[in-house]
């Protein structure tokens, strides 16, 4: 069995990368909290679209680590990537797990649940999510957005 590597960190203008982060509800407070400072450091973003696109991030993350590893014995890991490109003016951001996806609900949620990925599709311009036998990777856009 390989163990976990530690965590891995970068920010700077063009990215934000948080690799193996653990999945749980403290990783995702403070990885949502390191990426509210990036966007405040490098983007001009008003404070409408900037909590637009960290609630849609939050989303993400807190699916991942609530749902991704329901049916294993031991906590995982969660990956999230976010990459600015200058020239299209577009962050992409990609969050990925190694667990498994846990199927959109088709019957009616209670009314505290299951808004997760209609808020990532409503607060992004674009949103796709990939499962997979290997885990499941969200990959959210926003255009249009200008550096400070």
């Amino acid at each position: 069995m390989i163990d976990a590597m530690p965590p891995t960190e970068v920010a700077n203008a063009q990215r934000f990368e948080r690799f193996g982060l653990d999945a749980d509800a403290g990783a995702v407070a403070r990885v949502r909290q390191h990426f509210t400072d990036w966007l405040r450091q490098f983007f001009a973003l008003d404070d409408v679209r900037r909590s637009d696109v960290v609630l849609a991030i939050n989303e993400a993350l807190a699916n991942a680590a609530e749902f991704a590893y329901l049916q294993v014995d031991r906590p995982g890991t969660i990956d999230i990537q976010a990459i600015y490109d200058e020239k299209s003016e577009t962050l992409s951001v990609c969050i990925e797990d190694r667990g498994t996806w846990r199927a959109r609900q088709t019957e009616p949620a209670p009314r505290t649940r299951g808004r997760g990925i209609p808020l990532m599709e409503t607060l992004s311009d674009d949103a796709v999510i990939e499962p997979s036998t290997s885990g499941t990777t969200v990959k959210l856009e926003w255009r249009g957005v200008t550096r400070l």
